[in-house]
């Protein structure tokens, strides 16, 4: 007997033997069973009885997952998502868009990266076979290994489909926004100058089409009260519209392309303007006059201003990003901090100020680069808009200038969450705070490049945009 079992020992030692698939269902109730909070406490034997009862009833497959989350230290998130998770083992099948099953999220790093689990039809075939109001669309599973554990999407970065589509421009479109504090008007420009005003709201329509630029939009804001936009382009000129005529009002003619504009937030009569001549330019809205000039070291590509209107953040085409000081009466410009966390040299396609994150427990910064980096600081609004780098991440590099935004704030998500479209027509999550398996969702539903991409005021719509000239507005749960 003792040799036997000695033997036994050294031959396990040398080769484990595979686990036995779990069929006991009162050990599994064990097992499973939540923990008491302290020895003296017994659980409920009705409620023993019942998980008994059902844990009987589920295939053998599915108590082996259960027993390997519970054993690989899982705890209440991969319970929870086991019980919103279909047990048909990832075969095909066709439903309703649900905020369960429109998005999901990466698997956690034990089992693999993040895959494509869902797939939206192509927004060309949309176009053929719908109007502009799409709500509910079939989402079939590409899932082919029936053991592959996928997490599904939090509700709150869920999304029930496509709200409507706007398909009207026929060149791509470089930028698109919501109206200031406004949840349905939304406008788009394009790179054969036209820029387009909608309103998402039942019924989707387009309310104006605003012509008069001869090359690339390359930017364009809203003022305060949604009455005008000022646009700037490639033919090196900004112009003001007023939305309800659809007509020009003003035309500033510079000597070079002008990249970025904004509308200045306290001073509402400041325009703000960067160009390729190296300069951000302070408007006066009503007469047109330039009223202070401040020169960089490259062409300014992207800017933003925080919250007071006292600093404007801009980004050039070498990477570098300034912090600027401005007058909010008399619009002086003055330059106070110049960050180099980029060393790749490439322009910055998006500078966005946010008041505060849950992450920085400041206000912080997002910039994204033409490369494929995304770069995260916090704001010292003590020391002059001093940039501190948090995090960054490094995405495939895109050939289109592609841009990014932050996502609404979760209270119940530790990370920094922004969105951002790609090379593969997909939007993607990700979540800047994770060295690993960032990408936490994805949108499928544009035939080609996604460029732009703007949450509307009341962060339940999504827009992205594209290089056909498609304009998609998600609808959040």
């Amino acid at each position: 007997m003792e040799a036997t079992a000695g033997g036994s020992t050294a031959s396990s030692a040398a080769c484990p033997p595979a686990p036995s698939r779990p069929t006991d269902p009162d050990f599994l109730s064990c097992v499973l069973q939540p923990p008491t909070p302290s020895s003296s406490s017994r659980p409920d034997d009705d409620y023993a009885a019942l998980r008994r009862l059902l844990l009987r009833r589920k295939s053998p497959s599915a108590l082996q997952h259960r027993m390997e989350w519970r054993c690989n230290g899982k705890g209440y998130v991969a319970y929870r998502n086991f019980l919103l998770r279909r047990i048909d083992g990832g075969a095909a099948s066709s439903c309703a868009s649900t905020p369960s099953n429109s998005g999901r999220w990466a698997p956690s790093p034990a089992y693999a990266a993040f895959s494509d689990v869902d797939s939206w039809s192509s927004s060309k075939d949309l176009r053929r076979n719908s109007g502009p109001l799409l709500r509910n669309l079939s989402i079939s599973s590409k899932q082919s290994d029936p053991e592959r554990h996928v997490r599904f999407a939090e509700p709150a970065y869920s999304f029930v489909g496509m709200h409507c589509i706007f398909d009207d421009c026929k060149a791509s479109v470089t930028i698109l926004k919501f109206g200031r504090a406004s949840s349905d008007l939304l406008a788009y420009g394009a790179s054969d100058g036209s820029l387009t005003v909608c309103q998402v709201s039942d019924p989707p329509t387009v309310l104006q089409k605003l012509i008069g630029h001869s090359k690339d939009i390359t930017d364009f804001d809203f003022s305060s009260n949604n009455q005008y936009i000022a646009s700037c382009s490639m033919d090196k000129t900004m112009r003001v519209w007023e939305i309800s005529k659809g007509t020009c009002i003003r035309v500033v003619y510079g000597v070079s392309s002008q990249l970025c504009i904004c509308f200045h937030p306290v001073n509402n009569n400041l325009l703000l303007i960067g160009n390729a001549n190296r300069e951000i330019n302070a408007i006066n809205f009503s007469t047109g006059r330039i009223v202070s000039k401040l020169t960089f070291d490259d062409a300014v590509t992207a800017l933003d201003v925080d919250h007071t209107g006292q600093l404007i953040f801009a980004g050039d085409a070498q990477g570098c990003i300034y912090t600027v000081s401005v007058n909010s009466h008399t619009g002086s410009l003055s330059r106070t901090h110049k960050n180099k966390s980029n060393k790749s040299k490439s322009p910055v396609t998006t500078i966005q100020y946010r008041t505060f994150s849950l992450v920085a427990r400041c206000p912080v910064l997002l910039s994204c680069v033409q490369n494929g980096n995304l770069f995260f600081f916090s704001i010292a609004t003590d020391s002059k808009g001093y940039l501190t780098l948090i995090c960054s991440l490094k995405l495939a590099s895109p050939v289109q200038s592609i841009r990014a935004s932050f996502c609404p704030l979760l209270s119940l998500e530790k990370g920094e969450f922004i969105v951002t479209g790609s090379e593969d027509a997909n939007v993607y999550f990700y979540d800047l705070t994770r060295p690993k398996n960032s990408c936490v969702n994805k949108l499928q539903g544009h035939g080609s490049p996604v460029i732009g991409v703007a949450w509307n005021h009341g962060e339940n719509l999504l827009a992205s945009s594209d290089s056909d000239g498609t304009v998609i507005v998600w609808k959040r749960a």
